[in-house]
């Protein structure tokens, strides 16, 4: 066990002012935190098993869609590990690497992962599968089981490995993973459609003679096998787009380890993708398995799995090349690699289109409380889709893609952008709704709003939000008519990620000064981050409140509240990977003090608080997951 005295070499201040009145945020933060600590517990008493499995008696891999659903069982968790590093209780932490344990042993049992992983499906998918994996990584860099298997894991993707042609720079298929590429959509039949809940996508291929129609294919066996082998001769092999979330793997190998071969390969493959960008006014979604965008797809840029067609668009593309461009800079320094994840907001940005709310398209369900809140009849929305007819399916576009883009680069050109989405909106940007989907995401504009001074009251909204939706789950569970002694069956394994009450957006949002986790396989990116000095781990003491209401390039914004009567001792953490270089801190309205490091240590006495200005340089430092103890061995 490390010691207070491994982080003596950290600078320090102290907090001076007394409390009089504890602020409602600080109030409410400290108030969120106790909830989740029960919420959690009554979730894994109602679903899971001992060892830490979920409460399933059916079976995976089976039938023709049989390669889906280990992202649903880790999904449930997959933001446990954050709540701890944030601040949760000490136990959440083995809770969080039990249920990880105990639902690999499940999955591994029903053939669905090998050593580990899983045998290989689509990244749009097993990047939500690994979050929880990431997280425990972020948590407890120190785990050598985690180290070994995150070096493994990657190498599954580095030259060498079954996954990656390094000649060509593609990985070979669009489903790949632990048993390499796993070529086309089903060990089974070719058969499409896989399940009627594909019908409102439409069909992923164009130029196919005589079908118009997913209920064609839905009425008629022989030409959706037809269909299934067009499939996966055209759409079945060769590399896509949404393949960049694999780089993830490659840069948590390197940020536990320091490998430098995965940062080489991360950008390698992610500059592969931005060769193909060149000359194309929107980023392609597929590579032949000779590199070649169009290879399979009669030179159509677009048709890819999870590509701009089909199932999604832009969701998946954009996250994608999100995740991929983040990546590839924090590890190179290399701007420019951001260019590959502005190009696809900026493409469906140029052809957004003022629409009404009865004319928005799939995946609109987020935005529904705000454009029934909405005055005016239409609202700026942008095209998620494109295949041979054009650009289609216009929905608003997700407000996480651009800023998280803007918080990673803090670029003005990103800041424009979302200027730009705010001025077309006719939804109220301060709003507050109390909504939760899986990803847990959906309140970036108003918090965009409250770091420009524009929404003072977005803290204790959020926050109130926050638990209202934790207390919905809570009621839910009580309520839950399902046998917790047998489970869902196999066509409901979406039923425990509903359920799960712990909420981190708010805390993220407001702690950290960051955005929530993009759910398709991004690390997290956050702006600030926390270790408790005096009980040497992750997140924010006990009594302790933080909040963040700056993030300008020249300087961050932070108060800290201590609740209680015991002192406590904060370090301050300038990014997720101590990659930040805090040039200064400033307490309080006092003179600018020198720092010179990714670190400052805030001491707080009972009943105080102190509000931080430090001015940083953006990833000038060596990214790790190394703990201020680790570094100062």
């Amino acid at each position: 066990m490390t010691t207070t005295a491994d982080a003596a070499h950290v600078p320090h201040v102290r907090a001076t002012r007394r409390v009089t009145a504890v602020p409602r945020w600080a109030a409410l933060e400290r108030e969120l935190f106790a909830v989740q600590d029960k919420a959690w517990r009554v979730f894994a008493d109602r679903y899971t098993e001992r060892d830490g499995r979920l409460v399933f008696r059916g079976a995976l891999g089976e039938g023709l869609d049989g390669r889906d659903g280990v992202d649903d069982f880790y999904e449930p968790f997959f933001n446990w590990p954050t709540l701890y590093l944030l601040g949760g209780s000490a136990d959440l932490l083995t809770a969080a690497r039990r249920h990880w344990h105990g639902v690999s042993e499940q999955l591994t049992e029903m053939g669905m992962l090998e050593s580990g992983l899983e045998r290989g499906y689509d990244w749009f998918h097993q990047g939500e599968g690994l979050l929880l994996f990431y997280g425990l990584c972020l948590a407890d860099p120190g785990d050598a089981q985690l180290r070994e298997m995150a070096g493994r894991f990657a190498d599954l993707y580095l030259p060498g490995g079954p996954n990656y042609d390094a000649e060509h720079r593609v990985i070979r298929a669009p489903h790949n993973g632990s048993a390499g590429p796993r070529w086309g959509f089903s060990d089974h039949d070719t058969y499409f459609p896989w399940s009627l809940a594909l019908r409102p996508y439409g069909l992923p291929l164009d130029g196919i003679d005589d079908v118009t129609s997913f209920d064609e294919l839905a009425a008629s066996p022989e030409r959706a096998r037809a269909y299934g082998r067009a499939m996966w001769d055209r759409m079945g092999r060769g590399d896509a787009l949404v393949n960049l979330a694999a780089t993830g793997l490659a840069t948590n190998a390197y940020l536990l380890g320091g490998d430098r071969r995965y940062a080489d390969w991360v950008a390698e493959y992610v500059g592969a993708w931005r060769e193909r960008l060149a000359g194309h006014d929107v980023v392609p979604d597929n590579a032949g398995l000779h590199g070649e965008v169009g290879e399979y797809l009669d030179g159509r840029w677009y048709g890819g799995h999870y590509g701009w067609s089909w199932p999604h668009g832009l969701s998946p593309v954009g996250s994608a090349t999100l995740v991929g461009a983040s990546n590839a800079t924090l590890l190179t320094g290399d701007r420019s690699f951001l260019d590959l994840a502005r190009n696809p907001l900026d493409a469906v940005l140029r052809r957004a289109e003022h629409r009404s709310a009865d004319e928005m398209g799939t995946l609109g369900e987020r935005w529904e409380p705000h454009l029934r809140a909405m005055a005016d009849e239409r609202t700026l929305m942008v095209p998620q889709r494109h295949n041979d007819s054009g650009w289609f399916d216009f929905t608003i576009m997700p407000g996480q893609l651009p800023l998280s883009l803007w918080h990673f680069s803090r670029d003005a050109v990103d800041r424009e952008r979302i200027e730009q989405l705010r001025a077309g909106s006719n939804w109220d940007w301060t709003a507050v709704h109390t909504q939760r989907i899986k990803d847990e995401a959906g309140h970036e504009e108003p918090w965009y709003e409250f770091l420009q001074g524009r929404n003072p009251d977005f803290p204790e909204r959020m926050l109130l939000s926050a638990m209202a939706s934790c207390a919905e789950r809570m009621e839910a569970i009580e309520n839950d008519p399902v046998d917790p002694t047998v489970g869902p069956d196999a066509l409901d394994i979406h039923h425990w990620q509903h359920l799960n009450p712990v909420v981190t957006e708010a805390l993220l949002q407001l702690t950290t000064g960051s955005p929530q986790v993009l759910y398709n396989g991004g690390l997290a990116q956050l702006h600030l981050r926390y270790h408790d000095a005096l009980d040497p781990r992750p997140g924010l003491p006990p009594d302790v409140a933080a909040l963040v209401s700056d993030i300008r390039p020249d300087h961050t914004v932070v108060e800290l509240v201590n609740l209680g009567a015991t002192d406590r001792s904060v370090i301050v953490q300038a990014g997720s990977f101590a990659e930040h270089l805090v040039r200064t801190v400033r307490v309080d309205d006092g003179p600018a003090q020198n720092v010179g490091g990714p670190y400052c240590r805030v001491d707080l006495p009972g009943a105080t608080r102190v509000r931080l200005t430090l001015t940083m340089a953006l990833r000038a430092g060596r990214p790790t997951y190394r703990s201020p103890w680790e570094v100062a061995r």
